[in-house]
Order: C-alpha cells, then sequence, then structure tokens
C-alpha cells in the first residue's frame, strides 16, 4: 500500500522514507544558513520540513530543472531576436550613410545645403525609427520573461512546493528565488554524492 502523496513509497519503506526526510531537512537547514537574514527568517521550520517533503522523489528537481532549461532556451531566443534587430538597423544606418555620401558626390554645390539639411532629416527619422523598435522589442522580452515567472510559479505551485503561487510582489519573487536556489544547492549536492 503506498503511504498517501509520496509515489514509490510504501508502507515498508515508511523509515527510509522518514529518514530522507530529515536528511533533506537538516541539508535544507544548513542551506538556509548561506542566504541573506531577512530570508532565514521567513523561513519557518514548518516551511522547511514541508519542502524536504516535497523534495523526497526527486520529481521536483526534474520539474525545477526543465523549467531551467525551458528559461535559458527562452532568453537565447530573445537575445536572439533582439541581436538581429541590432543588426538589422546598423545595416539601414550604413545604407543610408552610403546613400548619402553617393548623394553628395553627385550634386551641384548650390543645393548641397538643402541636401545636407534633407539627408539630416532623413538620419534623425531613421534613429528615431531604431529607437521605437529597440524599446517595443525591449517591452515585447520583458513581457515574454514575466510570462515564464508566471508560468514557472504555476508549475512549482501544482507540484506542491511550498512558497510557490503566482505573485508579482518583489518580496515574494525574492523569497520564491530564493527557495529555487536552496532546491538546486541541494539537488547539486545529492548528485554529486550519488544519492540522485
Amino acid at each position: 500500500m503506498e503511504m498517501d502523496g509520496y509515489p514509490g513509497v510504501t508502507d515498508g519503506d515508511s523509515t527510509k522514507h522518514q529518514e530522507r526526510h530529515y536528511y533533506l531537512l537538516s541539508e535544507l537547514q544548513t542551506l538556509v544558513k548561506d542566504l541573506p537574514s531577512s530570508f532565514q527568517q521567513r523561513l519557518s521550520y514548518s516551511t522547511l520540513g514541508d519542502l524536504a517533503l516535497a523534495l523526497i522523489d526527486g520529481t521536483v528537481y526534474e520539474i525545477v530543472q526543465g523549467l531551467l532549461d525551458i528559461q535559458h532556451l527562452t532568453e537565447k531566443n530573445l537575445y536572439n531576436q533582439r541581436q538581429k534587430l541590432h543588426c538589422e538597423h546598423q545595416a539601414l544606418k550604413q545604407d543610408l550613410v552610403r546613400k548619402h555620401k553617393d548623394a553628395i558626390q553627385s550634386c551641384k554645390s548650390h543645393n548641397l545645403t538643402l541636401l545636407k539639411s534633407n539627408q539630416q532629416a532623413e538620419l534623425e527619422s531613421l534613429e528615431i525609427r531604431v529607437r521605437e523598435e529597440q524599446r517595443m522589442m525591449d517591452r515585447k522580452i520583458v513581457a515574454e520573461m514575466d510570462q515564464k515567472v508566471i508560468d514557472q510559479q504555476n508549475t512549482l505551485e501544482k507540484a506542491g512546493v511550498p512558497g510557490f503561487f503566482i505573485t508579482t510582489n518583489p518580496q515574494e519573487l525574492t523569497m520564491q528565488m530564493n527557495l529555487l536556489e536552496l532546491i538546486l544547492k541541494l539537488q547539486q549536492k545529492e548528485s554529486q554524492s550519488g544519492l540522485l
């Protein structure tokens, strides 16, 4: 018979289950000491105990790793989109400068002042367009990263990881980032010692 809430842990495994819970709780208590004291004060023994329970079967480690992989791919994709836009803008500026030089060389001297004035206006117009397109791209990037955070919060909340819920509150976000840091450090320690 499986114990409620712990896949793969049967009544016969309860001692092993309890030992693993105590081990995880002890490790979490040690790792918490490396975090800022303001965060330490917000983490009760009960919350650490709940987090240790959530980590027992290793599923949360896999979920966190999957979320990190998705985040890294998203960041790389967004960075590449921004770089592509930047390169397109550089090419537009270079083309305009080349067009302006050609026009100046073939211009009659009495039209030069007017031509330069028009070219300056054309260059300023391009710079305004470039700035606006960059601003729009940056807004898109921020919106997409905000959505990733919401997706991560939702996934971890559904997985039963304590402290995770959808929020934009900076203190809660910092708390969640610190909880993720604890989970990743514990995962790393367990994989280095061959427990995972």
